[in-house]
């Protein structure tokens, strides 16, 4: 299949492939590349987030003293670069519309 997410993403990963694939039309090799990069993003995110999770925000060192833990900052960054990569699709996340101007708000 053309739109087949990567083998090496988790299966939550892929079934996030394949909704944005089918959702907004990503056909091209670069559009494919950079949603691969967000869920490559996506999952390492989670793989840290399952270690802050068992070991808790703060770990000790070898000295005794807290420190935050290292899985934290992986997280972060792998969040950063998840949403990086999809702002770089350019993805449409507002639903259209059949008038100009602003939503009614009802």
């Amino acid at each position: 299949m053309k739109n087949s997410p990567p083998d090496e993403l988790s299966k939550e990963a892929k079934t996030w492939w394949r909704r944005l694939v089918d959702e907004y039309a990503i056909e091209d090799q670069a559009g494919h590349l950079l949603l691969q990069m967000a869920l490559q993003s996506f999952d390492r995110m989670n793989e840290a987030r399952e270690l802050i999770a068992k070991h808790g925000a703060v770990v000790t060192d070898r000295w005794g003293q807290l420190r935050a833990n290292p899985a934290c900052t992986v997280e972060r960054d792998s969040r950063a670069a998840m949403l990086a990569a999809l702002k770089a699709l350019n993805l449409d996340l507002e639903p259209l519309r059949d008038q100009p101007g602003r939503p009614s708000g009802r």
